[in-house]
């Protein structure tokens, strides 16, 4: 009898349970969105974005479909984030960058030779600073989720190798297309060509332009030591990445859907950034081995390469914002006490 009824009573507790999962779950809409990503499959952000994808579905209870798009196939990052605005592209992830042309202040992102180490980046983006110039993208359209990790960025080429800053006057070098991408590469001598990443690979191997700059695990995944031979280790710029999301699309979650994508981006921005940093630890390596010869300044030479950027910043400090410039440089100061 005493049996029975114990068994009976967990019976009763497995069925509330499941009862109670149930009723969760039907909170959730049915629905599908597109995130798109503009490098392959393989890349650290595409991984992140599975992962997502992976976290949302069971979050929901498999009610939220996350349908990834890599390699720049729903167009390069300025289409997508003017399709994710109109609600036609849900999601993306890009370098934080890019989103100056909708709030001026994320340009602070792209300043040269602003963050020391990946430690420093996480503690400003994730703390008040980072959420601070995400909350502006709203008034825009769009919802920042969070931050992945993209890291330092360093100069490939194909015509010469660089062993110091002189070596990079001539150059054609593709850049983001933002001023003060535009102005750092002027700065040293070289000649920057804007250009949608899509288009980069074909420009490379066409010899349009001459090189490239980007992180060794974007330089890896897409193959430029196909089209490139030379890579220098200049780690001059730190990206982060904004995880987004249109807020036409965002505005008709419910609290609980808000929770469950905050949650779920929570998780896969700790991901990603492990899988990041783990690749950027090997890609180099890999890079040699497919035949592309690094080369990597000396101290004297970067010394020389901060020194070239110092008027750049200074023009740029008024654009963005001598109050943002400020409070970045105080984030910093406190951390490297």
């Amino acid at each position: 009898m005493k049996r029975r009824l114990m068994m009976k009573t967990a019976l009763a507790a497995l069925a509330a349970v499941s009862f109670g999962t149930a009723v969760h779950a039907a909170d959730f809409s049915e629905r599908s969105l597109k995130f798109g990503v503009q490098n392959p499959k393989g890349h650290p952000a595409e991984i992140g974005a599975q992962k997502f994808a992976e976290l949302i579905a069971e979050k929901s209870g498999g009610k939220i479909k996350v349908r990834v798009f890599a390699g720049g196939v729903l167009g390069g990052d300025q289409q997508t984030v003017s399709a994710l605005q109109g609600g036609t592209i849900e999601m993306t992830a890009l370098n934080s960058g890019i989103l100056a042309s909708h709030v001026k202040e994320m340009a602070i992102y792209d300043f040269p030779f602003l963050f020391g180490n990946a430690q420093e980046v996480d503690a400003v983006v994730d703390g008040p600073f980072g959420q601070s110039l995400h909350k502006k993208l709203e008034e825009k359209g769009i919802v920042g989720l969070g931050y992945w990790d993209l890291g330092f960025r360093n100069i490939t080429n194909g015509v010469r190798p660089i062993n110091k800053v002189e070596d990079i006057a001539g150059l054609k070098l593709r850049v983001i297309p933002n001023p003060i991408n535009l102005d750092w590469v002027k700065a040293l001598g070289a000649n920057p060509v804007p250009l949608a990443w899509p288009e980069v690979y074909t420009a490379l191997e066409q010899k349009a332009i001459d090189g490239q700059e980007n992180p060794v695990t974007v330089i890896h995944a897409n193959r430029f030591n196909e089209v490139q031979k030379h890579l220098a280790l200049t780690n001059h710029v730190y990206n982060p990445q904004s995880m987004i999301i249109s807020k036409k699309v965002w505005d008709t979650f419910s609290a609980d859907e808000k929770k469950a994508f905050q949650d779920a981006a929570a998780e896969a921005i700790a991901h990603q950034r492990k899988v990041s940093r783990e690749q950027a630890s090997t890609a180099i390596e890999a890079l040699k081995k497919a035949g592309m010869q690094v080369t990597e300044l000396p101290p004297e030479e970067v010394a020389k390469l901060r020194e070239k950027m110092k008027p750049v910043l200074a023009a740029h400090a008024a654009a963005v914002g001598q109050e943002t410039v400020d409070a970045i440089n105080a984030e910093l100061a406190k951390l490297r006490k």
